[in-house]
Parts: structure tokens; sequence; C-alpha cells
């Protein structure tokens, strides 16, 4: 990984991409539809902002609960039934 900042940019065919910055590579892409920007009008890029986030909590979530299971895994004393 060459930087740890991530960047949105809307690409001359209108997708609109998540990337680490001074790459080119999307890691993750959005595309609305013309009715969806229609409707958006100019807040469509407000609503793509507030997509990715959502994933990047998302997925940070996930992660830490991955982590939290490989630590409970060798302790079975520690796993909690609910």
């Amino acid at each position: 990984m060459s930087s740890a900042f991530l960047e949105i940019v809307e690409l001359p065919d209108g997708r609109i991409v998540l990337r680490r910055a001074e790459e080119d590579t999307a890691l993750v892409t959005l595309t609305f539809s013309s009715e969806a920007r229609g409707f958006l009008k100019a807040r469509y890029i407000d609503i793509a902002k507030e997509m990715f986030h959502a994933g990047l909590l998302a997925a940070g979530h996930l992660a830490e609960e991955a982590v939290e299971d490989e630590v409970d895994e060798d302790d079975p004393a520690g796993h909690t039934v609910h």
C-alpha cells in the first residue's frame, strides 16, 4: 500500500470510486442511475460519501469481530453463549 489516505473521485464516465490516494485502482465503485441522479440532483456526491463512510465503518466492525473471535478460539472458557 502506497498510502493510508483514501479519496473519493468522480470519474469522467460518472462512476464514483473510493481509492487509495495516488493510486488509480478503485477499491469500491458506486454508479447512480440517471433516475437516481435526477432525484438527488447535486447531492448525489454527499450520498456517495455517506455510503462509503457506512461501508468503511461496517468493515471496521467486522475486522474487530474477527480479531476478537481469533483471540477467544484458544480459550473455550472465554466464549459467551447467549
